[in-house]
């Protein structure tokens, strides 16, 4: 069986991980060193978060989906502070992406494959599309859709665009406590298997 205990969470130059309880991390998944990781978020399965060059932070029922890798970049002589990769809140990372100091504002969105390079900022409500590069220290400004390798601007989105990428926030949070529950019910069951019924 696939169990929670999979899960690699380990120091660097002695920092945790800070996880919220309420967070679900997903079999496969590696984290380690300065990462936080906010209540109700969702790390999908075998995700890779190293906060070891900088600091990591993912807010608030914000998503990263299977396959993922966010990392950080270390200071340098004309960037003292470094690129921290810094995660809003409510927001939507797809399957496979990059992502990599930078800063993805709340409900910001990155579709699947996508690739976030050092310096970027995407604004609130900013998307970029599926297997789309954002080269180093563009900015998506808000509600804009970039899309292309190297990205660019080729939409305003509109309203319905926005409340369904928030749709699909709402419903990982949902399905990442089924997730957590499911595992939850597999650890019991072994424990049950292993250890037998209670003695009277």
């Amino acid at each position: 069986m696939t169990h929670r205990t999979d899960i690699t969470i380990a120091p660097f130059n002695g920092i945790w991980p800070r996880i919220d309880a309420t967070a679900f991390i997903a079999p496969g998944c590696r984290i380690i060193g300065d990462v936080e990781i906010g209540p109700e978020a969702s790390i999908w399965y075998n995700c890779v978060i190293r906060g070891d060059a900088n600091r990591i932070r993912i807010g608030a029922r914000s998503n990263v989906q299977d396959g993922s890798v966010i990392h950080c970049d270390s200071p340098t002589v004309g960037k003292p502070e470094g690129y921290p990769t810094i995660i809003g809140e409510d927001v939507l990372i797809g399957h496979m992406a990059m992502i990599h100091g930078c800063i993805i504002e709340d409900r910001g969105f990155v579709g699947f494959g996508g690739i976030v390079m050092n310096g970027c900022v995407i604004e609130q409500e900013g998307m970029l599309a599926a297997g789309a590069l954002l080269s180093p220290n563009k900015r998506i400004a808000r509600r804009q859709l970039w899309i292309g390798r190297p990205a660019a601007h080729a939409r305003d989105l509109n309203d319905a665009a926005i409340a369904a990428q928030q749709a699909g926030v709402a419903a990982y949070v949902v399905n990442g406590k089924a997730h957590a529950a499911t595992f939850r019910a597999l650890e019991s069951r072994e424990a049950a298997l292993t250890h037998g019924p209670a003695e009277g």
